[in-house]
């Protein structure tokens, strides 16, 4: 990648759109702005056209919105988001994106984007893949949305039974297997590892260890245990109790606090 960089900016606010360019035509050394788009649809094409080495992007757009657009990427830019809202996962942009900027950008906040971009660049070839870009695609496939699900299938015999989750207290691995507790006290195997349920359940199902999720609404009681760990006891026939994992101390105490 070489300076200065190839540059597109796509935001459908005109006013916006002029005061970055203005704001990266101070920094022409490092952008060197090849084209704008006031959509994600019209962002594609400019996209395709340039080949660009970095793009500014707004979130909330016509047609297609910024997150939309990324999706239908196969070759990912290095991003700068740009928004005016706060309500989005700021922390996971910074984290799998270069940067995300607050409307209305201001030169100072707008130069640690620089530097960010010229670290990126230092640490090897940025027109290669590198871990932004792979990031990036981790979280949009993670925002996807999930399909909701009701129940989940058991064989028992030879018959198939289908489990509404409301029936489902918590899962437990065991050894290889896996299985599924009801309210009843009934035990199920499954065929699904707990990491694969983890992305199907809604999200009032909580891992607590690597070996256990539980059914938040069928939760009991919560007493602390040793090393940071918890007892969970659920509302099942049982009174099944799972303990927490080290590593789980967190989530667990968020669920304490809501």
């Amino acid at each position: 990648m070489q300076f200065p960089l190839k540059t597109i900016l796509i935001d459908d606010e005109p006013l916006a759109l002029s005061r970055l360019r203005r704001l990266l035509e101070k920094h022409a050394q490092t952008f060197n702005i090849v084209s704008e788009a006031k959509n994600g649809a019209e962002g594609l094409l400019e996209i395709d056209r340039h080949n660009p080495d970095v793009i500014f992007l707004d979130i909330e757009m016509p047609l297609l919105n910024g997150f939309e657009m990324l999706s239908k990427l196969t070759k990912m830019p290095l991003v700068v988001f740009s928004t005016a809202y706060d309500q989005y996962a700021i922390r996971a942009f910074e984290e799998n994106s270069v940067d995300y900027l607050l409307k209305p950008v201001e030169n100072d906040r707008l130069l640690k984007t620089i530097e960010k971009i010229r670290n990126i660049t230092r640490a090897g070839d940025a027109s290669a893949e590198n871990p932004y870009s792979e990031n990036l695609f981790k979280l949009l496939e993670a925002m996807k949305p999930k399909k909701e699900i009701f129940s989940l299938s058991v064989k028992t015999g030879d018959r198939i039974l289908l489990i509404p989750l409301t029936e489902i207290t918590h899962f437990e691995a065991e050894e290889k297997y896996v299985f599924l507790n009801t309210l009843d006290g009934q035990k199920y195997l499954l065929n699904f590892t707990l990491t694969s349920l983890e992305e199907k359940l809604p999200g009032h199902y909580l891992r607590v260890s690597r070996a256990g999720i539980v059914n938040t609404h069928h939760i009991r009681e919560v007493q602390k245990h040793f090393n940071g760990k918890y007892v969970v006891t659920m509302r099942d026939r049982k009174a099944s109790q799972l303990t927490s994992g080290s590593t789980y101390s967190e989530v667990i105490r968020h669920l304490l606090d809501n």
